[in-house]
């Protein structure tokens, strides 16, 4: 078994059970992409076993903290029977769920959704590509399906100096699914789609405004960075007059409008622009149009803390831009998915954003992924979701 020594001093994130190892904390040694090795103290102490990947900053990502543990296909097959097991338990009002959560579920590197009958995986480190074959297996045994999609297509694959690969691993079929959520159904390309093809993870998020538009009684609604229209069917679901939906991808667009005719919601209600998001705020300050509620759900601006600062600028200016559209008593649901971006930073940059826009509101609730997008623990960075629901003073 290869192992690899780390720096003194430098010990102290695996005995919290964190799983990263940087490049920096690194002494010596070292092993081919995947492979298992054994980490270990400036002094030779047992800290874990960990997949070596020589390309990444982020060098070893734990497997487990027992030494007498084996890192072969019986500890893969049972990492993801007790990730698909933990989703039983929750209360997810959909036949789709995130099964495997990386780093939350002891799996560095890999996502796994379902879509129905159909599983869709992403391969996103040395570790998981190297027991890609064994994953593929348990997942399919744990869940009983037959059918399981790649797309290990994301950026981040390339920092662990793995190639973008995509395609069926296991049986075949339609690569466009409708599912349900919260008694909605939305159109999902797991072929093309963001991500695996939806975001799962703003499932109760959405049920949440459908909530505040009939509670409220919303009008005229601003949903940005719409994607495939799910904030849209929540808002036209409960009882919005006028929903405008704003994005850069025509092809989303196309799929936001077909998702209001197959959750048979009126058209006519339903405004959609293929634009600039910032743009079109400030078009609309410039006109004097205001709206009851908005909803910013922009794309990842600050994958690590290395971005935050430029997209810290970023946030605040839609966020700024945002609270001036909203008219008195109006909501805002703002979100940054940025992992690089913390929940208290991003409090502070909305602050910040009212400020500038001369808005003051009301911070009503703290959101966050569903619940089958965990954070443990020992993996604060499985919190990459945050929202704010802020009332208008």
């Amino acid at each position: 078994m290869k192992s690899i020594r780390l720096r003194e001093g430098k010990e102290r994130s695996l005995l919290r059970r964190h799983p990263w190892v940087f490049e920096s904390a690194i002494a010596r040694g070292g092993a081919d992409a995947g492979e298992t090795v054994r980490v270990e103290a400036h002094d030779g102490r047992f800290l874990a076993w960990a997949a070596f990947s020589p390309a990444s900053r982020i060098r070893a990502r734990a497997w487990s903290f027992d030494e007498s543990q084996r890192i072969d296909a019986a500890f893969f097959s049972q990492a993801v029977h007790t990730a698909v097991q933990a989703r039983s338990r929750l209360a997810i009002a959909s036949d789709s769920a995130r099964l495997v959560h990386g780093e939350s579920d002891r799996l560095p590197g890999l996502v796994v959704d379902r879509y129905g009958d159909t599983l869709v995986a992403q391969f996103l480190s040395a570790g998981v590509e190297r027991w890609k074959k064994v994953l593929v297996d348990a997942l399919l045994q744990a869940t009983g399906l037959a059918r399981l999609y790649e797309r290990s297509d994301a950026n981040s694959r390339t920092l662990e100096g793995l190639q973008p690969a995509t395609g069926w691993l296991r049986g075949e079929g339609p690569t466009e699914l409708v599912v349900t959520e919260h008694g909605w159904q939305f159109g999902v390309d797991i072929a093309g789609g963001h991500k695996t093809g939806f975001y799962l993870d703003q499932r109760d998020n959405r049920a949440r405004f459908a909530e505040y538009t009939a509670r409220l009684g919303f009008q005229r609604v601003l949903n940005c960075y719409c994607y495939t229209g799910g904030f849209t069917i929540a808002a036209l679901a409960g009882g919005a007059a006028h929903v405008t939906s704003i994005d850069s991808s025509g092809p989303a667009l196309e799929r936001a409008r077909a998702n209001v005719a197959l959750n048979r919601q009126e058209l006519a209600r339903a405004e959609f622009l293929d634009a600039d998001v910032n743009a079109s705020l400030r078009r609309f300050i410039d006109e004097g149009r205001t709206f009851d509620a908005i909803v910013l759900d922009p794309p990842k601006l600050a994958p690590t803390v290395a971005h935050a600062e430029r997209a810290a600028r970023a946030y605040k200016d839609i966020n700024r831009l945002g609270l001036k559209l909203l008219a008195p008593g109006g909501v805002l649901f703002t979100y940054s998915c940025s992992g690089g971006i913390g929940a208290d930073l991003f409090h502070k940059i909305v602050a910040s954003a009212g400020t500038d826009a001369g808005v003051d509101g009301y911070i009503t609730e703290r959101l966050g992924a569903a619940p089958d997008h965990p954070m443990t623990l020992a993996f604060p960075e499985g919190e990459y979701l945050k929202g704010l629901v802020v009332i208008r003073k």
